[in-house]
C-alpha cells in the first residue's frame, strides 16, 4: 500500500489537528481489519443520525457504550457458557468486538436500545446558536448605522 505524507499539512495549516489526526489514522488502520458485527449508519432527520450494530446473541449486559474525545466506542464481550455443547455448524458469531466511529464536532449520543438482534444508537448535532448562520437586515440609511458604530466606540472608551 502506498503511503502519504501528512506532514506539509501539519507545517501549513492551524486549529485543524482533529482533521489531520483523523485523516493519519484512517490512512494507517489496520486494512485487515474483521467487518464484525455489520452496521449501518443512518440519517434520520436533518440533524438527527443512527447507528445500528448487528449483534445476535448479545444481552444488553454483554454490551458497553462510551463515548470519549469525539470517539463512540461500542465493545461486546458474551459471557462465558457453562454448558458444554457441541455443534455441528457454528455460524452465528458471539466472539467478542470492539466498533470505534469517530464523531464530528457538537455530536452528541442521545441514547442506545436492543431490540432484536440489533442495537440501535441514537445521535443528535446540537450547533451552538453562536455557530449557526444569522439572518442581518439590509436598512435603507447607512447615516444610522455609522452613527450607531460611533455611539458604541465612544461609550466603550469612556
Amino acid at each position: 500500500m502506498a503511503t502519504i505524507d501528512l506532514s506539509p499539512l501539519y507545517r501549513s495549516s492551524v486549529g485543524f489537528d482533529r482533521m489531520a489526526s483523523l485523516l493519519d489514522s484512517a490512512l494507517r488502520s489496520d486494512t485487515g481489519a474483521t467487518g464484525y458485527p455489520p452496521y449501518n449508519i443512518e440519517l434520520v432527520a436533518e440533524n438527527q443520525y443512527a447507528i445500528t450494530l448487528a449483534v445476535a446473541g448479545f444481552e444488553d449486559s454483554d454490551l458497553e457504550i462510551e463515548v470519549e474525545n469525539g470517539v463512540l466506542r461500542v465493545t461486546g464481550k458474551k459471557a462465558e457458557e457453562n454448558e458444554k455443547r457441541e455443534f455441528l455448524h457454528r455460524g452465528i458469531a458471539n466472539r467478542a468486538f470492539e466498533r470505534k466511529f469517530s464523531l464530528a464536532e457538537h455530536i452528541e449520543v442521545t441514547g442506545a436500545a436492543l431490540k432484536n438482534g440489533l442495537l440501535t444508537i441514537g445521535l443528535v448535532k446540537n450547533i451552538p446558536e453562536a455557530m449557526k448562520p444569522k439572518r442581518i437586515s439590509i436598512g435603507s440609511s447607512t447615516k444610522d448605522l455609522l452613527e450607531d458604530r460611533s455611539k458604541s466606540k465612544e461609550e466603550s472608551a469612556a
